[in-house]
């Protein structure tokens, strides 16, 4: 028997069509690259996503051509978040922490046929763009800070716009067709392309804004910190759209004083950004306890294992944390940690135990841990590599054969290693790559960088495996540590000790200002493996 629904497409069309028309009086903030803040409504955001899209067909686009970005959190990112679908082109943001090998590699490989790039950016591009294959780069420009020729070859966005009318009528597009790109960070090897439809990507909306996800709505003034340009912001701004969230956009100022500024200011009701990031909100916090008024937020911390110590840091000051998982691959959202309420009477330490997990697989997203010996038992002990599927998880690469990254019955292997429990809880231990092998047993890196990190003087501590002749491989910690204070490696081994197995404990631990970090955030593990290649206690 057939059902009687009718076959609309789920595309972003409606999606934004729906926000501009019901919500064109809620607003969009921006902060600069002077700080100065830019508003406006999403009226006017709509009309110029369509001037946009407008523009593109214009200058020829055809349905599944690329279009790069290569700009901060801001207005005109958000504009070509929707102004490239609704063109039936497809959004390419691109990380602009990479280095310029890298930028220029993805922008090939891709075959992005025009790029648009935030002005204060033109020196990663200047080197390479002309050799890159792109036709034409549009700059979006700060207009207030007088008029000056751009390089030949350059075009102003405004005057890509200027000629358009905001009339555009969006093609029919199916929902299998592309909206997005992204690539991984490409810590071995190139990078690797991951295209989002729009189906994937309205599925995706629904579920994060759910209230068992992040509880996105209407009345929410929502700023990702986490970057566009990473993971399309974990699929923040359009979820944000889809509900018609107020926006609040930092653009490139992610230092603490200019969040907590925005935060207080724009009364932000969510946020997401990686634990670094938290970390040093958390200490301004602390310094001046008394000098912020912030909203009670819901806090998102995703892109590396969270501390159960910033949980408890944020709890002081009446905040909320949730602690999320996802990949490039998974479009974000994988697995969001949140108390069910058969377990809200268990208690307050066993809470942050299960907090600081990575949490339950969001709906339509299925997850298992896999060992040697195949599917591993949820009991909380057992450990194998995390395998997801979902509509909402890629099945390929772009233009690459990688099947190694998936199963012959059709999971995406993550590479990380993990257990989950009865309860459904993932808690991931590590990745598979940075595992610390000593003496044919495996030290888990992220545990013991989570117990360093419980020492009320440590601000970061990172764990890699450094060349032992005895041991094979042994664990170096490098520390940084909270401003004006210190602790001896004798005192972080007996704090230790407590925590994790005897034989786990660093041979060593490196005191370090920061510990240095990749194009995302996170510790980069790689590049401090080959630093200290030559470490002997």
């Amino acid at each position: 028997m057939n059902g009687t629904m009718m076959g609309v497409p789920l595309t972003l069309t409606p999606l934004f069509t729906r926000a501009v028309s019901l919500f064109g009086e809620r607003e969009i903030v921006s902060r600069r690259s002077d700080r100065s803040i830019h508003r406006y409504r999403y009226a006017d955001f709509g009309r110029r996503a369509l001037q946009l899209a407008e523009a593109l067909v214009r200058a020829g686009l055809q349905p599944g051509e690329r279009v790069a970005t290569l700009m901060w959190t801001d207005s005109a990112h958000l504009e070509a978040y929707f102004g490239i679908p609704l063109a039936g082109g497809v959004l390419h943001t691109i990380n602009l922490r990479l280095p310029p090998a890298q930028l220029a590699f993805i922008i090939k490989d891709a075959g992005d046929r025009f790029l648009i790039v935030d002005e204060t950016l033109l020196p990663l591009v200047a080197s390479w763009w002309k050799g890159s294959g792109l036709e034409r780069v549009f700059v979006v420009r700060d207009e207030r800070a007088g008029v000056t020729a751009l390089p030949d070859g350059l075009e102003s966005y405004e005057s890509f716009l200027r000629d358009t009318h905001g009339k555009h009528e969006p093609p029919e597009i199916r929902e299998s067709d592309a909206c997005g790109m992204c690539y991984t960070s490409g810590t071995t090897g190139n990078p690797k392309g991951v295209v989002y439809t729009h189906r994937s990507t309205v599925l995706h909306s629904l579920v994060i804004a759910l209230p068992d996800c992040l509880s996105m709505s209407q009345y929410d003034a929502v700023l990702p910190v986490v970057p566009m340009f990473h993971v399309n912001a974990w699929g923040i701004p359009y979820a944000s759209v889809m509900v018609g969230a107020k926006l609040v956009l930092p653009g490139r100022h992610l230092d603490p004083v200019s969040l907590l500024e925005l935060y207080e200011s724009e009364q932000v009701t969510m946020t997401a950004g990686v634990p670094s990031i938290w970390l040093g909100v958390l200490q301004a916090l602390e310094r001046e306890p008394q000098r912020w008024k912030l909203p009670r937020m819901r806090m998102v911390v995703g892109g590396s294992a969270s501390p159960e110590s910033l949980l408890r840091g944020f709890d002081r000051h009446g905040q909320q944390v949730i602690h999320a998982w996802g990949m490039t691959e998974t479009s974000p959202a994988g697995l969001v940690s949140r108390i069910k309420p058969t377990l809200a009477q268990t208690s307050e330490a066993e809470q942050y135990h299960l907090r600081a997990k990575q949490g339950v697989p969001v709906p339509l997203v299925e997850a298992r841990i896999v060992g040697q010996n195949g599917p591993a038992a949820h009991d909380g002990k057992a450990v194998g590599e995390l395998e997801v599927r979902g509509p909402c998880v890629t099945a390929s690469y772009f233009g690459a054969n990688d099947p190694d990254r998936f199963t012959p019955d059709g999971w995406l292997r993550t590479g990380d290693i993990a257990t989950i429990d009865a309860e459904g809880y993932v808690h991931i231990v590590d990745r598979l790559k940075d595992l610390v092998k000593s003496g044919g047993e495996w030290i888990c890196s992220v545990e013991l960088e989570n117990a360093i990190m419980a020492h009320p003087a440590v601000l970061e501590a990172c764990v890699v495996a450094v060349p032992h002749q005895q041991w094979g491989e042994r664990p170096l910690a490098l520390v940084s540590f909270r401003q004006e204070q210190q602790a001896s490696p004798e005192e972080l081994r007996q704090h230790l000790t407590t925590l994790v197995p005897k034989w786990w404990l660093p041979d060593g631990f490196v005191t370090v200002p920061e510990v240095q970090k990749t194009s995302t955030g996170k510790f980069d593990k790689g590049a401090l493996r080959e630093r200290y290649a030559t470490w002997r206690a």
